[in-house]
């Protein structure tokens, strides 16, 4: 039987080295993760990163372990010094109560299942643990204009599907999960980056980057 997260997942197993090359020298990369760091919380290891890909972000901030069903994305992550298996966040192969921190950065629109990925992050999270998800707002700029690369067939988003904040926070509440905190950047338009930006506290659907961090009891 075909598993529908292959087709999602092949185009960045075929052009993994593409892809980990969007980061080299990138503002937008300096500019996403500058946002994350902006939570009030730090990030507690140890963390996993569900969607690692090459580890650009996992490397950048610290999380021990990425997941990925993408296997030679993992091979480059791997050589960043991220501990990888090949797997899907509906099936993590990890034991209840082992991380501090999970994280969806640029994750949770290839999923297809997010509310069971949601679910087994729960699980996997120690007690007091975060979730981080970081997302591109459907409704913002930057959304439309990923959309319209999936309308024309673009090779890493024709099987993306973005979320609106309100949407993103429901598929939270429906797992338990209640929002800590958040930060909103990226406010300059597609083509048009030519400066680092200051995040702002709080979820801004017109902002091109949103990071939440929720907690379940």
């Amino acid at each position: 039987m075909r598993q529908p997260w292959r087709d999602s997942s092949a185009v960045f197993h075929q052009r993994a080295q593409e892809y980990d090359s969007w980061f080299d020298d990138s503002l937008l990369f300096a500019i996403e993760t500058t946002a994350i760091r902006a939570l009030p919380f730090p990030l507690r290891g140890p963390g996993l990163e569900i969607g690692v890909g090459p580890g650009r972000f996992a490397a950048a901030l610290g999380s021990t372990f990425g997941i990925d069903p993408a296997a030679a994305p993992l091979a480059i992550a791997k050589s960043r010094g991220i501990r990888t298996c090949q797997a899907i966040g509906e099936a993590l192969p990890f034991r209840a109560n082992s991380f501090a921190t999970v994280s969806l950065l640029f994750t949770l629109c290839f999923l297809q299942n997010p509310g069971r990925v949601l679910q087994e992050s729960r699980r996997v999270l120690e007690e007091n643990g975060h979730i981080i998800l970081g997302l591109v707002p459907a409704t913002s700029v930057w959304g439309k204009n990923l959309r319209q690369k999936k309308e024309a067939d673009h090779p890493f988003y024709k099987q993306a599907h973005f979320f609106t904040i309100g949407e993103v926070k429901t598929l939270l509440a429906e797992q338990g999960f209640s929002v800590k905190a958040a930060v909103s950047s990226l406010y300059q338009p597609p083509g048009k980056v030519v400066q680092e930006e200051e995040s702002r506290p709080g979820m801004d659907e017109k902002a091109g980057f949103v990071v939440l961090m929720a907690q379940a009891p």
